[in-house]
């Protein structure tokens, strides 16, 4: 049966020579050949976490604090970004149904005292994880509520040790045309990029997220972990990390280098700062019919409006 989720104007999709021409919706899979040997994703019997984590497979709450509620599962599992595989929303879970992400590691350096290599079995061992119920708010104007499974940022950045003179953390995707269709167009530069300023790294909302809705990721979320940053626009949650280093400089990433004049480094989510083809004043939950007013930092301000008092918000967009 083929899953419909209402689709931005063609005005809200990113870059324009894209949506100009769409192809056709394909019926979205959740199937899973292969999963990390600590648990297992196969709808519809979804398999937990270890019992270590205290997760059941499922979202522990209903809403977020605002009182939204959570989008449905289907529509978060089936209605994705993720241009490594396509730029049709739709087509993704198929897609990537067969990505393999086990083993997996991911290699923390840069200005660091303690470079170190580790795998999501590590990760899993080494870091508790926890629920967060965040807002994403995509740049082309649509969001969703998600009950992540995941843990501080600030966590593994304190197990590295930062040298002092440590400024900025870029984050590396994994480059596999061989498994991610999308990469073989040549349309970006790959592999996906992204960065943050270090005390945006640090900041206790700032996560690495391994699961939702009580379960290991799936491939079209991102699989096996991905960065979450709830304040931002969607695009700078890089998926499928290999790498993360610590820079002094700032970090060039893959949507500044693509196109400078319409995504920022910093992409915060702010309704008075319009794209260039289109208004953020506005979104639209996916699940609803009606447009809501856009919140500053995504309705995070109150947390994190400090990690920019006396910046340009419009400069520094």
């Amino acid at each position: 049966m083929r899953l419909e989720y209402p689709i931005p104007p063609s005005s809200e999709i990113t870059p324009e020579a894209l949506y100009l021409s769409r192809r056709r919706f394909l019926q979205s899979a959740l199937t899973l050949s292969a999963g990390i040997a600590l648990a297992a994703c196969l709808p519809p019997s979804r398999e937990s976490f270890p019992d270590r984590a205290g997760i059941t497979p499922q979202a522990t709450g209903t809403s977020d604090e605002l009182g939204d509620p959570l989008t449905p599962f289907e529509a978060v599992t089936n209605y994705n970004n993720y241009y490594e595989f396509s730029t049709d929303k739709q087509a993704v879970a198929h897609l990537a149904r067969d990505f393999p992400y086990q083993p997996w590691s991911v290699v923390i350096g840069g200005l660091v005292h303690r470079p170190q290599t580790l795998g999501i079995e590590d990760i899993l061992r080494l870091f508790p994880l926890e629920e967060r119920v965040y807002r994403l708010r995509c740049v082309e104007g649509w969001s969703m509520v998600i009950p992540w499974l995941g843990f501080p940022l600030r966590q593994l950045l304190e197990r590295v040790e930062p040298m002092g003179s440590a400024r900025y953390v870029r984050f590396v995707a994994i480059y596999d045309p061989e498994h991610m269709p999308g990469q073989k167009t040549g349309l970006f530069p790959w592999p996906y990029t992204e960065g943050l300023r270090l005390d945006e790294a640090m900041h206790d909302l700032t996560i690495l997220a391994l699961g939702l809705y009580g379960q290991m990721l799936l491939p079209q979320n991102g699989a096996p972990l991905r960065l979450v940053v709830p304040w931002k626009y969607g695009f700078k949650s890089i998926k499928a990390i290999v790498r993360i280093e610590l820079t002094e400089e700032q970090p060039t990433t893959l949507w500044s280098t693509v196109a400078p004049q319409e995504y920022g480094f910093y992409a915060n989510v702010n309704p008075d700062v319009p794209h260039p083809r289109w208004s953020q004043a506005t979104e639209r939950r996916i699940g609803e019919s009606e447009r809501r007013p856009t919140l500053l930092f995504n309705g995070y301000s109150e947390q994190v409006a400090g990690l920019y008092q006396g910046m340009d918000l419009r400069l520094n967009y």
